[in-house]
């Protein structure tokens, strides 16, 4: 029996592939010699064995790198083109931190929202230490080989698997051996390059990509630019291997989040107030190192460290203003369950009332985030009772450390709604919290061929986080939190005929609440994120558990798949909008939440293998399985502030119905054409957890793409997206706009309107 490794067998895609894959545009298939490949899922995040594709019993899907040449602007943008109940939410409005909905499940760069899906690059996990969010515009998209997006409640992968898990592994040398520039230009001033090399010496290679985006976006006062700078130096002799990959990366985003409706009725360009502006920069290194000890073992593992410093500049709107109460005159109020309270600056002092400072805040902070950590696994093919056995076992440390600083300057709103600081700041509200996280996980996997046909899985996690806070400016936000579990996953695979499998599948896995969570957590004195954290009650960790059944297989060479599932959260927790912002709210366990739903996929190649074409459906009921009062200031229909939430009522910002359909045609050797169809339909807005207001509006968007070869080494490339210039939105919350807009401004709906049309033209070279 010989060892099947993810890190180095052939990644070229058999059929047996393409059975697991939904609503993916089609792969090549393998070359005749190599026939015998067969194409494994890797199990765990540490890339060194899985299992074959047809034996795992879930609807795993897959991009490659062309894929990923051909999708978009960035990974975001791909997963929501080519994957099955994947969907994005403007929620900030900029193209590069959008929050990806897979399965009712958020992986988001916004502190917030409940995250639900953990990601991986090259074995590390890469959500960030302080709020687990996801910072998709540091993951060096041109660098990347393939991505697996895992379903369901995965524990192999850790704390943040509720839904599913997201892994990609990075290009290197010895499988990149040309040279490739990038350059694109077109709508919205926008400019992206990118460039990659690679080559092998013998046992060393070496893999380079850099790229660059700039700007100036389609709505009013949104530039934005990104770097990145992406190597790996590899070596490999025999049975051993080592890959050193090291990742650079710094952004400057302006997203200037949602609108009002009745705002943007009048210009979907327009803006509420501004600036929203993130910074990040990154440095992050990684170590992956892999040997066959024999023919049946294998030892894997990596260590990594990573920084992550985040910047945020917010220009809000202020609830700040002149006292009312006589004994109060000539002060700064702010009111606090009907009674005003007096604003203090620094030093206690209360602060003199003035236009300068009324009507806005400027809300600055720091985040500087340190990580570091490792796993080392093993894997053992020895036969268990005269059936074929793999075994793999293994341990994790992560620990994380982060600095949160921030305050708030108080300032008054311009002709274009900037927030302009008065030089005066609320002495409330400075913050200054450093955080530990530490976790443990000890981890296996096991699979059981017992016929040719059934091949049975066993997997497990145990996880223990420890979370510590320790408040630089008092003892108030001091804490120290500790979560422990043991989540089981189980499944099978049952081959019904050689084009047919079945399976079915059980897991369960965990989510930590977050430093951020832990010290946002109090209905009686709401948060404004990403700026104010209070003293608050503790909350209990999620639990998920997940079914999920299905069949994938091919027939008149079309490849089908189906896969019903559902997964129940217990003590979900969720960012419950509370106050006049709409960023302002609290995080509570509100008991059990539920999704449950149905994904359909085909796919097929016609017209003598020039057409590639898929097409996939999902439905999603994402549903409140608990009765609950949440605090609703702006909702038209609340009592007393409140709203009502009843067992059934849908989780705002979930599309029920998801529907892609795509293509790509090679018109001549030289000529392709391809494009997709999008549909989502519609859903509640943040604040009306109760459904009682009209939803969001469901869309339709058609983006279209085509190459053409001038020469072997060179091509012309394009995009056009939102070919019909459809207006649509994609997330929505409630507010107050009326404070800077006028009383005429009553709608309290804020929505993030979806992008209009857009082209860009360019051209790539390969040498």
């Amino acid at each position: 029996m010989t060892i099947v490794r993810t890190a180095c067998a052939p990644r070229q895609t058999s059929l047996l592939l393409v059975l697991v894959v939904t609503a993916v545009a089609p792969i090549p298939l393998i070359a005749a010699e190599a026939v015998d490949a067969i194409e494994v899922i890797g199990v765990t995040p540490v890339h060194g064995t899985g299992v074959p594709a047809g034996e795992y019993p879930a609807n795993v899907q897959t991009l490659n790198k062309d894929d990923l040449a051909d999708g978009g602007l960035d990974v975001t943008d791909s997963l929501n083109r080519k994957l099955s109940s994947v969907t994005l939410n403007a929620a900030q409005n900029n193209p590069l931190q959008p929050d990806v909905q897979y399965r009712g499940f958020t992986a988001s760069p916004l502190l917030g929202l409940p995250q639900g899906i953990a990601v991986y690059g090259d074995g590390v996990r890469l959500n960030s230490v302080f709020g687990d969010t996801v910072h998709w515009d540091m993951i060096p998209k041109h660098a990347i080989d393939s991505i697996n997006l895992m379903p369901g409640s995965n524990p192999l992968f850790g704390l943040n698997t509720l839904g599913g898990a997201l892994s990609y592994r990075t290009k290197d040398g010895f499988t990149t051996d040309k040279s490739r520039v990038k350059v694109l230009g077109g709508s919205f001033d926008r400019w992206e390059v990118a460039a990659e090399t690679g080559a092998q010496h013998g046992e060393w290679a070496y893999y380079v990509a850099l790229s660059y985006f700039d700007e100036e976006g389609w709505r009013d006062y949104s530039p934005s630019t990104a770097r990145s700078l992406f190597g790996k130096v590899s070596w490999q002799a025999g049975v051993s291997r080592l890959d050193l990959g090291i990742n650079i990366a710094d952004s400057d985003l302006i997203g200037n989040g949602a609108t009002p409706t009745q705002l943007l009725d009048e210009d979907r360009e327009a803006i509420f107030t501004r600036p929203d502006k993130t910074e990040n920069e990154l440095f992050a290194v990684t170590l992956n190192g892999e040997t066959e000890l024999n023919e049946n073992t294998l030892l894997a593992g990596n260590v990594f460290f990573r920084r992550h410093n985040i910047s945020t500049l917010n220009g809000d709107d202020s609830d700040i203003e002149g006292c009312a109460l006589p004994a109060n005159a000539g002060l700064l109020c702010i009111e606090d369950d009907g009674a005003e309270e007096v604003v203090e600056d620094p030093n206690g002092n209360p602060i003199a009332a003035s236009g300068a400072l009324e009507g806005a805040t400027v809300n600055t902070s720091q985040t500087d985030q340190d990580s570091y950590g490792m796993t080392v696994q093993a894997t053992f093919l020895h036969d268990v009772a005269g059936y074929e056995n793999q075994l793999i076992v293994g341990g994790a440390w992560d620990e994380g450390r982060a600095r949160y600083r921030a305050k708030t300057e108080l300032g008054s709103l311009d002709a274009t709604r900037l927030a302009v600081g008065g030089r005066v700041f609320d002495g409330g509200s400075f913050i200054d919290v450093k955080t530990r996280t530490r976790s443990f996980g000890l981890f296996f996997f096991d699979s059981l061929r017992v016929t040719d046909a059934l091949t049975l899985s066993l997997a497990g996690r145990w996880n223990n986080t420890n979370v510590e806070l320790d408040d630089q400016l008092g003892t108030a936000l001091n804490g120290d939190h500790t979560f422990s579990r043991f989540n089981p996953s189980v499944g099978a695979a049952y081959t019904l005929q050689p084009s047919t499998t079945l399976y079915g599948s059980y897991s369960e896995a965990t989510r930590a609440p977050t430093p951020v969570e832990l010290t946002c957590a109090d209905p009686d004195d709401p948060c404004r994120l990403p700026n104010a954290f209070v003293a608050d009650p503790p909350l209990d960790q999620v639990v998920a558990k997940t079914f999920e059944l299905g069949a994938r297989g091919r027939s008149g060479g079309i490849n089908w798949n189906v896969a019903i599932f559902t997964t129940t959260n217990e003590d979900d927790i969720i960012f419950i909008s509370s106050g006049a912002l709409t960023s302002e709210g609290y995080f509570d366990n509100i008991g059990d939440t539920r999704r449950r739903g149905i994904e359909l996929g085909v796919s097929g190649r016609a017209l003598s293998d020039r057409l590639d074409w898929f097409a996939g459906y999902t439905y999603l009921e994402a549903t409140f399985q608990s009765d609950f009062r949440a605090p609703s200031e702006n909702h038209p229909k609340a009592v007393g502030g409140e709203i009502g939430v009843d067992k059934g009522d849908r989780i705002p910002g979930i599309p029920e119905h998801v529907f892609k359909v795509g293509a790509d045609y090679k018109i001549t050797p030289s000529f392709a054409l391809g494009g997709e169809v999008l549909y989502a339909s519609n859903q509640y807005l943040r604040g009306d957890e109760s459904n009682q207001l009209d939803p969001i509006d469901g869309y339709a968007v058609t983006n279209l793409r085509m190459r053409y070869e001038l020469t072997k080494a060179l091509s012309v490339i394009g995009r056009i997206d939102n070919v019909f210039d459809t207006e649509y939105e994609t997330f929505g919350v409630l507010g107050e706009p009326a404070e800077v807009l006028g009383a005429a401004y009553d709608d309290p709906r804020f929505l993030g309107p979806g992008s209009p049309r857009g082209g860009w033209i360019g051209v790539e070279a390969t040498f």
